[in-house]
């Protein structure tokens, strides 16, 4: 009966396509949040994600209907003030980054929160499903948000691609990037303007409140498993897949749970099976290396 029921809900053209967009986002989250991770970048897509929600109410407001691609627009103007602003303090005041995102973050969420609560008191407006970006709801999505998320995805993890090299080049070796003739300011807004796009179009899908850690857990865990950019890319974004894929179905078939936090729930899953059994910096290798040292200090000795 449940294999029935599992076959049944996956020839479903919406949930096939739910699927796809969810694993697409996943895959671009784990690409981007490799280079966010070694960048130290990975609360920026925090704050981004909270000063999205302004833009999208803002959208709203002036178009008077959900249409995604108007709200994501509008969510990608207050990402990208958000990103520039947090870089306009750090270089122009004695405020450190990790309190300038704070600050950002908490302006513009708040300023998110005012607008989505005049939304939601004015007729018609709880009926707008603006609510659904706070935790995520990928099952609420119609076909034409579900082209936009995944047409986007597919264009992030293609331009990624593309640019492997020049961004590697710019974590490792940012002098020489310099030095050889990279447009290095260019490169560098360009990837700000890229982890904002991925950041905005999985607000829908996992929410403005947890889309950071689809970033960052993905980035994370794959760095217990290699010391390649190449590979830990891959695994990251292989990681990003499955959660986004789970958490998907998951919420698809249960009534009432959010989208976001089941994918956020996954990738945790795979950061604690990553975190104990990592063969480069896994908990057991890190004990049998202990063990290994320890016996050999002690034959050492005798």
């Amino acid at each position: 009966m449940i294999q029935d029921m599992w076959n049944a809900l996956l020839h479903q053209p919406n949930t096939q396509w739910v699927v796809l967009s969810t694993m697409l986002l996943g895959i671009a989250s784990g690409v981007l949040g490799s280079f966010a991770l070694l960048k130290k970048q990975s609360l920026i897509g925090d704050a981004v994600a909270h000063a999205a929600l302004p833009g999208i109410c803002i959208s709203y407001l002036l178009i008077g209907e959900k249409q995604l691609l108007v709200l994501l627009l509008g969510a990608t103007a207050t990402g990208l003030l958000a990103t520039y602003l947090i870089q306009l303090i750090t270089t122009t005041t004695r405020i450190k980054k990790d309190a300038a995102i704070c600050l950002i973050l908490s302006v513009f969420f708040g300023t998110g929160i005012v607008l989505l609560s005049r939304i939601t008191q004015q007729a018609g407006g709880n009926k707008s499903g603006l609510d659904h970006f706070i935790f995520g709801q990928a099952a609420a999505m119609t076909r034409d948000d579900v082209y936009t998320m995944a047409g986007a995805a597919g264009g992030l993890i293609l331009i990624a691609f593309l640019l492997f090299k020049e961004w590697k080049l710019l974590i490792f070796d940012p002098d020489f990037a310099k030095n050889s003739g990279l447009p290095v300011g260019l490169l560098e807004t360009l990837f700000s303007t890229l982890l904002v796009i991925t950041v905005v179009i999985g607000i829908q899908a996992v929410g403005v409140i947890l889309m950071a850690a689809l970033l960052i857990i993905p980035a994370i865990s794959a760095r217990y498993w290699t010391d390649r950019l190449g590979w830990m890319v891959i695994i990251a974004g292989a990681i990003g897949a499955c959660s986004g894929i789970v958490g998907a179905l998951i919420s698809t078939i249960s009534t009432g749970l959010a989208t976001g936090p089941l994918i956020v729930v996954t990738a945790a899953g795979c950061f604690i099976f990553s975190f104990i059994i990592g063969p480069k910096r896994g908990l057991i290798q890190k004990l049998m290396a202990h063990h290994v040292s320890a016996e050999r200090l002690k034959e050492e000795s005798l």
